[in-house]
């Protein structure tokens, strides 16, 4: 399984001057700008964190996921949510030649923790012995910043100042997330219940 970002995140949707409001940096200078390149890698890794750590895509962009075996052929399970469409839905053989599944193979079941394609009859198409399959689609919470639940958002500004104000230090442990940011993601978080959770 292989799940590859096809767009980033756009400069413009990066909140900068609320993040710098935050920091309570000054304002009113010649090099006010100075930091923003900084600022915004802060952003970026608290938001690839934030995601990682709920499974939830903040800011909507486009992915594509290849696996050479479906889990459950009457329903995948896709690796990220919110995802808001399916693109294309591509079978490649074991000589790489591609073949896209017609659009009415299949569709979205749309899900806050677990959506999936879903075939529209039995069961989705068979991948080839030696083979793989691409799956297409947009995932995200949000089309931009300000459509995000303020609790994320504020996740996000308090995880990027902790990043800000830790940069130099080399003593933490991995994984480590403040207690206020934990406590804000918690509800996003995915549920398992065991062994059946895929069902």
């Amino acid at each position: 399984m292989m799940l590859t970002e096809e767009t980033a995140i756009a400069d413009a949707a990066l909140p900068v001057d609320q993040f710098k409001a935050h920091l309570r940096l000054g304002t009113g200078f010649a090099e006010d700008n100075l930091q923003d390149d900084v600022l915004k890698g802060f952003l970026r890794a608290a938001i690839a964190a934030i995601e990682a750590r709920t499974g939830k895509v903040l800011i909507e962009r486009n992915f594509s996921w290849c696996v050479s075996i479906w889990r459950d052929p009457a329903g995948e399970v896709l690796p990220v949510a919110p995802v808001q469409s399916i693109g294309d839905v591509t079978l490649t053989d074991a000589s790489g030649t591609d073949t896209l599944v017609d659009a009415s193979a299949y569709r979205l079941e749309r899900d806050s923790q677990r959506p999936r394609l879903r075939p529209a009859a039995l069961t989705l198409p068979a991948i080839a012995t030696g083979g793989s399959v691409t799956i297409a689609f947009a995932a995200g919470m949000a089309g931009d910043w300000g459509g995000l639940p303020a609790d994320l958002a504020q996740a996000v500004l308090l995880l990027a100042a902790h990043y800000y104000e830790y940069r130099d230090e080399t003593a933490l442990g991995d994984g480590c997330m403040p207690f206020g940011v934990t406590s804000l993601i918690q509800r996003y978080r995915m549920v398992r219940f065991g062994a059946g959770v895929g069902q």
